[in-house]
């Protein structure tokens, strides 16, 4: 089987890593993650204490110190799955805390860091054989990807989810707190000036509201066959 771009690209909380990991996994490929890297971002902002009292960004400041923020993954020799460094510093963890997740959404619509993450993750897919997820992969990043998949869920079930991960973690939050955030942020997504959330054309609906993991694979393996005449373990 030829070397593939997969991306995947939909809304947040649908499952998008989990299953990009699986693909990756499956295929042997290298797995990136794109919200990862405008979580670093983010990250940096809130720790140079780049947003206004309306928490909004300091926009043209940030967009100053973008030459200055280097982002990269580098695979853990323990569990063999990449994670993301800010600056030579391992913050895989202190980018999925709920303070990032509540400042990414207008730091990733900010034109010039799009750009800057944009060019860190086509650096990285020009020799195939990864599996990238985010929300203009397909779209912006990757539109010759030999594979596109869409993901959408409804929005309290993916409010469920993203609970279920939060107290997993020992993180406090109500339900309607994330269902909150979880509006907003689809409304700023599919909103946003530059390479606004959307469907490809040539991508493949999943909606995976009422499938598990492996019913995803499952259907993954199917289209592969499908397209490629290919069958996966």
């Amino acid at each position: 089987m030829k070397k593939l771009i997969v991306a995947i690209d939909g809304h947040s909380s649908t499952g998008k890593s989990t299953f990009a990991k699986a693909i990756a996994k499956e295929l042997d490929y290298t797995y990136l993650d794109s919200g990862a890297l405008y979580r670093a971002v983010t990250l940096y902002a809130l720790e140079q204490g780049l947003f206004h009292e309306n928490g909004e960004p300091v926009t043209e400041q940030l967009t100053k110190k973008l030459s200055h923020i280097k982002l990269a993954f580098h695979k853990d020799p323990q569990t063999g799955e990449n994670h993301t460094f800010l600056n030579g510093v391992d913050v895989e963890q202190e980018i999925r805390s709920p303070r990032v997740t509540a400042k990414v959404s207008p730091v990733s619509v900010i034109p010039q860091v799009r750009e800057h993450v944009d060019k860190h993750l086509r650096q990285w897919g020009e020799a195939k054989g990864v599996v990238m997820d985010g929300r203009d992969i397909g779209t912006a990043v990757f539109p010759q990807a030999e594979l596109k998949i869409f993901m959408t869920a409804p929005a309290e079930i993916r409010a469920q989810r993203r609970l279920a991960e939060w107290h997993e973690k020992g993180k406090n939050a109500t339900f309607d707190e994330v269902l909150e955030n979880i509006r907003q942020r689809d409304h700023i997504d599919s909103t946003r000036a530059v390479n606004p959330l959307k469907q490809a054309p040539d991508a493949l609906l999943l909606d995976n509201g009422s499938m598990t993991v492996e019913e995803q694979m499952d259907w993954f393996k199917k289209i592969v066959k499908e397209k490629w005449d290919i069958t996966l373990k």
